[in-house]
């Protein structure tokens, strides 16, 4: 599939000069992301992105930044013939374990997902968010692959440049 629209990203403030890094994704890993492989997490709505931001505890300093975005090809998650193929559930990609699974066994089952769609060449999934207080219809866009044309920083003022 291909996600044309506008996408959001609550970022720790120490990102906020390069909102197109991935790098502290890349760093730390992510549900849909092994360590090593840079990651941009978005949301189609701002309260997503908040609530994805801080998961834990209670909110902490955020900076949200929009994208304008026309990327593809885009694996759909909320398919689910097509997860199954990859012998994925739902429920699977939802499992709160997976930052002990990485750590127990080096790469945790999302990630090993996301590794084999990153060698079919997907730029990013579509998938629900799964971050306390959200539901079926909170929607993240997790991105392995990207670039300035295809996603655009809302940054007309240069704030973030400053």
């Amino acid at each position: 599939m291909r996600y044309r629209g506008p996408l959001y990203r609550a970022l720790n403030p120490v990102w906020a000069r390069d909102p197109l890094s991935g790098e502290g994704a890349r760093r730390l890993g992510g549900r849909f992301n092994p360590r090593g492989t840079p990651a941009l997490y978005t949301s189609t709505s701002i309260m997503t992105a908040l609530r994805e931001a801080n998961q834990i505890g209670t909110l902490q300093p955020t900076t949200l930044v929009s994208y304008e975005a026309d990327i593809a090809p885009i694996f759909d998650a909320e398919d689910t013939a097509a997860l199954g193929a990859f012998d994925m559930t739902p429920e699977m990609l939802a499992a709160d374990d997976w930052r002990a699974r990485m750590t127990r066994d080096g790469i945790a089952p999302t990630q090993s997902l996301a590794r084999k769609l990153i060698a079919m060449a997907f730029a990013g999934m579509r998938v629900r968010s799964f971050a306390r207080g959200t539901g079926p219809d909170d929607i993240n866009i997790v991105l392995w692959v990207w670039d300035a044309k295809r996603l655009v920083l809302n940054d007309s003022e240069g704030r973030l440049r400053r």
